[in-house]
């Protein structure tokens, strides 16, 4: 279903809620058992509810006895090993007072990257909430290094969206949704935001906290990636009451992203969101417009730069000729393929690499324009 106005969320059935890590350090269990009696009353209704939580390495810092977050990787995963466990011992005591099972998820990007263990995952999630369990999800901090990191729970928040076909992703912060500058300073709330580009981006910032590492900036991307998936996203405060509940009774709380384009096949978006490029083709003028324009495949007479590492199959940005991205597709030739084909014609292939492959570099349905 297609939602363009908060009168209709009523009629959400599945829904990713995100609880930032600011949020649980600041009182654990007040605020885990409330997205807890959130899940049985939703449950009550219908609603299947998947969260993606932050918190573990803030209840680490605690449970170590580290006076702040640590700065290296090494200490964040250690941080993480230890909070982990206490955060979802927190979920599980507070889903089994409603007679609901928590079921942990620890996704690294690597697990979203490749497309089969992207459809293991969705698999996976689909049967915990056919089953009834409350999905609990989370980055696997222990593992992840910058390499295979997702940056914050928001974008994975995003992510999870796609994984289980949800309708509606709601970022539960510590402020009460977006504004026009800073609050403390009058800012106004903005209630609605249709035009990211325009009107979200420029007041979004790119700072985060001491506690995590997301920021409006963040959430603004999150809601981004959302919306090409057709899913319209909501940031508001999570220490309102019910703050989930009212929100999917149509309540006027923080600042709703309404999804610019049509939905993405699950596919599409996998490959403009889960994937992190290998590399850049920068192309000209012409091939720009033929694949915004006209949704044409990018040829190698159109490409003009290389730059990246790559194998066939491998994701890669494409790049205008200012070097400004603005599509991403599977590529059918390595990197140092397309050095030696690009701005040459296809008939010229097979002498340039020794065989003649496909026509297309980047076939038009190995293709997503951002």
């Amino acid at each position: 279903m297609k939602f363009s106005a908060r009168s209709e969320f009523p009629a959400v059935r599945r829904v990713v809620v995100k609880i930032g890590s600011r949020l649980i350090a600041e009182r654990p269990e007040e605020r885990v058992t409330m997205l807890a009696q959130e899940a049985r009353a939703l449950r009550d209704r219908g609603v299947e509810l998947a969260i993606v939580s932050s918190g573990a390495i803030a209840l680490g810092v605690e449970g170590l006895g580290l006076s702040e977050r640590p700065r290296t990787i090494p200490r964040l995963q250690a941080a993480a090993a230890v909070g982990q466990g206490r955060l979802m011992q927190l979920y599980q005591h507070a889903l089994a007072a409603h007679g609901l099972v928590a079921a942990q998820l620890l996704l690294t990007h690597g697990d979203v990257r490749a497309r089969t263990r992207y459809l293991n995952a969705h698999h996976a999630l689909r049967a915990l909430l056919e089953l009834g369990a409350v999905p609990i999800i989370n980055e696997n901090d222990t593992v992840s290094v910058d390499e295979i990191k997702f940056g914050d729970n928001d974008r994975l928040a995003a992510l999870v969206c796609s994984l289980v076909e949800a309708e509606l992703l709601i970022l539960l912060t510590d402020v009460e949704g977006l504004f026009d500058g800073d609050p403390r300073a009058g800012a106004r709330l903005i209630r609605a935001v249709r035009a990211i580009d325009r009107e979200a981006a420029p007041v979004a910032g790119s700072a985060g906290s001491s506690v995590g590492t997301g920021g409006m900036a963040s959430k603004v991307e999150a809601a981004r990636m959302a919306g090409s998936f057709g899913v319209p996203t909501v940031i508001a405060s999570g220490r309102r009451p019910r703050p989930v509940a009212s929100i999917l009774e149509g309540e006027e709380a923080g600042t709703v992203f309404w999804p610019e384009v049509e939905r993405l096949q699950s596919r599409k978006h996998w490959i403009a969101y889960a994937l992190k490029p290998g590399g850049q083709l920068r192309v000209d003028e012409g091939a720009r417009r033929a694949i915004v324009e006209v949704g044409k495949s990018l040829l190698p007479s159109g490409i003009t730069a290389v730059a990246g590492s790559f194998e066939p199959g491998d994701a890669v940005a494409l790049c205008d000729e200012a070097g400004r991205e603005f599509a991403r597709g599977l590529v059918g030739y390595s990197a140092a393929e397309v050095e030696r084909i690009r701005g040459h014609q296809t008939a010229e292939l097979e002498a340039l690499i020794g065989y003649r492959g496909t026509d297309e570099v980047v076939h038009r349905d190995d293709l997503v324009v951002l």
